[in-house]
């Protein structure tokens, strides 16, 4: 089940205070909404559920302290605010909390002071993992279909993604169906069209009754019945031939199935993805596939980049692969530095499914609790290997720095303190360092709303 980071709605106009805030809250892994006025925040105040309100008392357009009247009048419930103050303005602030307030800061204060306050009040779970508030990865391209994941949930059209192979097409379905279905009470169906024989893929899809041929001694759901009121998963689209490809599309279409040998449409409630490594349009191009099919799949599309193209995401998933195996191959193995620069720098043309591979065959085969390049691939790595482009020094220090800090981040859930002794450094330090190299955390789903 997937704990939800706690939600801040935080109301300062202010852009170097606002933006500072918002920044921080989001390394320290809040969600947060920001907004410049009081009037918006009133609108998000009443409409959506926070764990906390920060405010400054001075806005532009009402204050705080008017805010805050108000909606104790209309009556919504409140989630404890936090109000920020100059000396000229306390008491003002004395004057909401006996109103109700929860406590207040008067500017400057420290951040720290600030952050002590508002562990206190959203009790927020730090061991979350990350893999259950970033599924896909923490590059912005996996975050953004995460994001495209949670709208498209919400429809009935059809999805269709693709990606080169090992890109992990099926967990971007899989995600899909998870939002879709939160108690995993519905079914979700894989089918992988190029592994089944042509001549069982009617039969497999959409079923047959007794007696319809030889060996049918008992009726058969197909793949589509067996997915009513959950996903259908059809992997490998391209794959299919242009016989079937017209009976598919009558399905797509209809949202009907006629078994083999039967005589009743039976209508199906699926949530259908199609997915491929192939480049479709040109198929249809080249007559190798269906132009109406290919249109009436060809919804959402949704396209998974390589990982050589998100790097951010290798040593994200490296360390999930590690907790992985480490269930079945102890001790859990640590990743050498030289090791973390192995992995960034391979071009991974088998993608996340040769990186899991990798993962695998060194936790098997090595006996040491930390892996070594040679490990992960060979006694002469990188020989092979596609370099990235030529960096001079700086740039080469940057992104080494920058993926042993994301290593170190992962390894500790993200969590500030934990990671900056690790390191070795001050949590100052460590902020300033994750601002200098752009490095956000990916369980805090923010936004700025103005």
């Amino acid at each position: 089940m997937t704990i939800e980071p706690c939600r801040i709605c935080l109301i300062e106009d202010d852009e170097i205070m606002g933006d500072a805030l918002l920044e921080r809250f989001e390394l320290e892994g809040y969600a947060c909404d920001r907004f410049r006025t009081g009037q918006g925040a009133r609108a998000a105040l009443t409409e959506r559920r926070y764990q906390l309100a920060i405010s400054d008392i001075r806005l532009p357009d009402i204050s705080g302290k008017s805010l805050f009247e108000q909606m104790l009048l209309e009556g919504p419930p409140l989630p404890p605010f936090i109000f920020i103050t100059g000396h000229g303005a306390i008491d003002d602030a004395v004057r909401l909390l006996k109103l109700g307030a929860d406590d207040y800061l008067t500017k400057p204060f420290e951040i720290g002071v600030l952050l002590n306050k508002i562990r206190s009040r959203c009790h927020r779970t730090d061991s979350v993992a990350i893999v259950d508030t970033a599924p896909l990865g923490i590059s912005s391209a996996m975050r953004e279909i995460g994001s495209m994941l949670a709208r498209v949930a919400k429809t009935s059209s059809s999805v269709f993604v693709t990606g080169e192979s090992g890109t992990g097409k099926e967990l971007v379905a899989r995600s899909l169906h998870r939002f879709r279905d939160p108690d995993g009470s519905r079914p979700f169906i894989a089918v992988n069209c190029g592994a089944l024989p042509d001549s069982l893929l009617e039969a497999e899809l959409f079923g047959y009754e007794k007696g319809a041929f030889t060996g049918a001694v008992r009726s058969k759901k197909g793949f589509f019945e067996q997915a009513h009121g959950g996903t259908l998963f059809l992997d490998e689209i391209g794959d299919m031939p242009l016989a079937m490809q017209v009976k598919l599309l009558r399905a797509v279409q209809d949202r009907t199935v006629m078994r083999i040998g039967g005589e009743q449409e039976i209508p199906v409630d699926i949530k259908l993805v199609c997915a491929t490594h192939q480049d479709l349009k040109k198929m249809v191009e080249q007559g190798e596939f269906r132009e109406d099919l290919y249109y009436r799949i060809h919804v959402i599309h949704i396209p998974v980049p390589p990982l050589r193209e998100r790097r951010e995401d290798i040593l994200w998933l490296a360390e999930h692969f590690l907790d992985e195996f480490s269930s079945t191959v102890h001790p859990r193995r640590n990743l050498h530095p030289a090791a973390v620069q192995s992995l960034v720098e391979y071009s991974w043309p088998g993608n996340v499914r040769e990186l899991r591979h990798c993962i695998e065959r060194a936790c098997i085969l090595s006996q040491a609790p930390t892996l070594t390049s040679e490990d992960l691939f060979g006694p002469a790595p990188g020989q092979e290997n596609e370099r990235v482009d030529d960096e001079n020094l700086g740039n080469y220090l940057r992104i080494t720095e920058r993926c042993y800090i994301i290593q170190a981040l992962t390894v500790h859930h993200w969590r500030i303190k934990e990671t900056a002794a690790a390191l070795g450094i001050t949590r100052k330090n460590l902020w300033e360092k994750m601002r200098k190299l752009t490095i956000s955390n990916p369980g805090a789903n923010s936004r700025a709303a103005s």
